[in-house]
């Protein structure tokens, strides 16, 4: 595959395929699309849908059984485990439903966590961080531990973790799932300053109201891309 050079990401014809016993499991059955800089893909489908495996896959987690997925420009099928390491800390932002952080790290240190995974950690790594954390209205929690935070907090502190590498693509999975309403609609207004901001983003929900933010929802059933809708 030839991919511009806007292109982000690029699935062709992806396919991945699971044995339960003695039975074929399709989760991904012939999947392809692009990701162009600066848009803000949301992925939708229900439970089974393949949205979760595909969101793996994206992040370098799985490997498709056939086809082929490109990350930055680098065919993903060719790397090994320790370039496609390499890969996921430098061009990939992870953001989860659960947070994810790390309980015995502080704040400032859970946001560094992608850095110290990079052979060549850049030196202003930890003026970044700061500078997230004030962003997202946590530079008086710095020395607090995730038990110690809020559950808004938390996923402030994962979204900054998220961008203090500057990724390529930024991957949130159900990332407003575990809060209220309230602290919900002031996480996905973030995602909207950063997508207004240039920042490429797929955001995977099973939400409709969450889906409709996003410049382009794709929808998945049984595997397959059902539909992808262009908004802007």
């Amino acid at each position: 595959m030839i991919t511009g050079t806007d292109t982000v990401a690029a699935l062709e014809d992806v396919r991945r395929t699971y044995l339960m016993g003695s039975n074929e499991v399709h989760a991904l059955d012939g999947v392809s699309f692009d990701i162009e800089r600066g848009q803000y893909w949301s992925i939708m489908g229900a439970s089974g849908s393949g949205k979760s495996t595909l969101l793996n896959l994206m992040g370098c987690l799985d490997r498709p059984t056939t086809g082929t997925y490109w990350l930055a420009g680098r065919d993903t099928g060719s790397l090994d485990d320790d370039d496609l390491s390499d890969l996921r800390s430098t061009h990939l932002g992870f953001i989860f439903q659960s947070y994810n952080l790390i309980p015995q790290l502080d704040v400032l240190e859970n946001i560094l966590v992608p850095i110290y995974y990079q052979d060549e950690p850049a030196p202003d790594a930890e003026d970044r961080a700061r500078a997230l954390a004030d962003r997202m209205g946590l530079s008086d929690r710095l020395d607090h531990r995730p038990p110690e935070l809020s559950g808004g907090q938390q996923q402030r502190v994962a979204i900054s973790r998220a961008l203090v590498n500057d990724p390529d693509l930024i991957l949130a999975d159900e990332a407003t799932g575990n809060l209220d309403t309230q602290t919900a609609t002031e996480i996905l207004d973030l995602f909207d300053e950063l997508s207004a901001e240039g920042k490429t983003i797929v955001f995977v929900t099973h939400e409709a109201h969450v889906a409709e933010r996003a410049s382009h929802i794709l929808r998945m059933r049984d595997g397959r891309i059902e539909e992808v809708k262009v908004q802007r």
